[in-house]
């Protein structure tokens, strides 16, 4: 779908569910009734705002967002030079693979970029071939090497720097062991993967349907979540509903021996969502420092990257700035 400018109109209560529950939703028996409170509203009013949210795509979905690199599997960055009179051709071929969890068109040569997640290496390797195969045209392939920062808010109005994690900015220690999940664990990520449902007792029906104790799916969310691999619990906002109209990858070619302290620097950033090292491929892409920001106008976006740009100094070579215009595919992680 192309990118709409146009503002959800939200109710007072709306915009809190947005701005209030994107982190720290309740582990606990009746978790809509506890965040209820904490909102000042009824839980009935809460959770059908939720359902209208979602009904309405204001929110993409709601529940555990799960991080898929801390449950032993691969996400991978990937990128096409798509002929414009065959874009859409392209587009629902790489839409038809289940490994493709988003795809963007973007403003630049390299027009469409996917991401790949896959239980394993040899999954994402699966998945590219399929995608060469399928469009005649080389996958430009970029593994994340080091995180810097990934974590953001949204705040309804678009006008809120997003970089602002619900609990302190932080990144993922790549050098950390990948926990042991055993297969509870993975029935459990499958059946909430897609969102919570939007019922008295969330868990015990997610207990119930997995045949589990409510009180173990609780422990073995709340372990999953202090181990990483539930980055947090809460609503995820459609940002282009609820004012942020536009959002940049913006791309530095920075000296490799800087770009691990530049890159930290930048991630500190509120402008900043995602902050990332990732391969060259060169002749035809220099970059190896990605940013993502986002703001109420292209505008707005192009004065945060001159900050990204005035912090990286002379040690950026050459920079770019790739606009989203088109939402190709959103369905977020599936295993």
């Amino acid at each position: 779908m192309a990118i709409t400018h146009s503002q959800a109109k939200l109710n007072p209560l709306e915009t809190s569910i947005v701005n209030q529950l994107q982190g720290g939703f309740p582990l606990s028996s009746h978790p809509y009734a506890a965040a209820a409170t904490t909102l000042g509203c009824s839980e009935t009013a809460l959770r059908q705002g939720l359902d209208g949210l979602l009904q309405r795509q204001v929110l993409t979905r709601f529940g555990p967002l799960y991080q898929i690199e801390r449950m032993g599997g691969c996400f991978v960055l990937a990128a096409l030079a798509v002929p414009p009179a065959r874009f859409d051709e392209v587009a629902a071929a790489v839409n038809s693979l289940p490994a493709v969890a988003h795809n963007y068109q973007r403003t630049h040569k390299l027009n469409m970029w996917f991401v790949l997640a896959a239980a394993s290496q040899a999954g994402i390797s699966a998945a590219c071939s399929a995608i060469e195969l399928l469009t005649g045209l080389t996958v430009h392939a970029f593994p994340k090497q080091r995180e810097y920062f990934v974590g953001m808010r949204f705040t309804v109005g678009g006008q809120a720097a997003v970089g602002q994690a619900s609990a302190g900015r932080s990144s993922v220690d790549d050098s950390l062991q990948v926990p042991e999940l055993d297969e509870d664990d993975w029935r459990l990520i499958r059946a909430s993967q897609a969102g919570l449902p939007l019922v008295e007792q969330p868990y015990r029906q997610l207990a119930d349907s997995l045949q589990l104790p409510e009180q173990e799916v609780l422990s073995r969310l709340g372990r999953m979540l202090d181990q990483g691999v539930i980055r947090r619990i809460g609503a995820v906002p459609n940002h282009y509903a609820i004012g942020y109209r536009a959002n940049g990858m913006a791309v530095f070619d920075v000296a490799d021996d800087q770009v691990d302290q530049l890159g930290q620097q930048l991630g500190q950033l509120d402008c900043v969502s995602h902050c990332y090292r990732r391969p060259r491929h060169l002749p035809h892409w220099p970059y190896n420092l990605f940013a993502m920001v986002h703001g109420g106008s292209r505008r707005a976006v192009r004065e945060q990257q001159a900050a990204l740009l005035q912090l990286l100094g002379p040690a950026c070579r050459r920079h770019a700035l790739l606009f989203s215009t088109r939402i190709l595919k959103k369905s977020g992680l599936r295993v």
